[in-house]
């Protein structure tokens, strides 16, 4: 699976939901089960390589603004929500996370903003293909620490100033 591919498969189920994560996650282990286990594990790989290159300080502080709050599980939940946006969302997000009050449509943190399901989709397909746990993906290990600078993502003051799109559109 190429990521040409992989994107595909992340907004064909995106489309197919109707933007609920969870009936996405759904889809994508109904999709992914039709490839063979190597092309889950290629999946797997695509998706964990855009997950760990999205623990970035100014992501989550996006992040922050979106869901009124966000806590390290948050954040992870929301970077596999952000990868099932698809790419253009995805990417316009890593190279500037303020850009997201531009490509939401509409955003109800009630709703949105929860990816847990998409972050273990390609696991439950690898293991209903094969009885077993998904092999290692030889990606390098997240930081233990998100990249970029640090700034205290419970601060509302600091959020505004940072993200003064996402706060004018979603909290003000």
């Amino acid at each position: 699976m190429d990521e040409t591919e992989f994107w595909e498969l992340i907004d064909t189920t995106r489309e197919d939901a109707e933007g609920d994560a969870e009936d996405q996650a759904d889809l994508l282990v109904e999709r992914l089960m039709q490839l063979d286990p190597d092309g889950v594990v290629d999946f797997a790989r695509h998706f964990e390589s855009r997950y760990n290159r999205s623990y970035l300080w100014d992501l989550w502080g996006a992040a922050a603004v979106l869901l009124n709050g966000a806590s390290d599980d948050v954040f992870d939940y929301f970077r596999c929500w952000l990868i099932g946006q698809g790419r253009e969302v995805f990417e316009g997000a890593i190279h500037e996370p303020d850009r997201l009050a531009d490509l939401l449509d509409d955003f109800d943190d009630e709703v949105d903003g929860d990816g847990e399901d998409l972050g273990f989709a390609a696991d439950e397909a690898y293991e209903q293909l094969t009885g077993a746990e998904t092999p290692d993906l030889g990606l390098p290990p997240l930081p233990s620490e998100p990249l970029g600078t640090p700034f205290d993502v419970d601060d509302d003051a600091v959020l505004a100033a940072r993200f003064p799109r996402l706060w004018a559109r979603f909290r003000e």
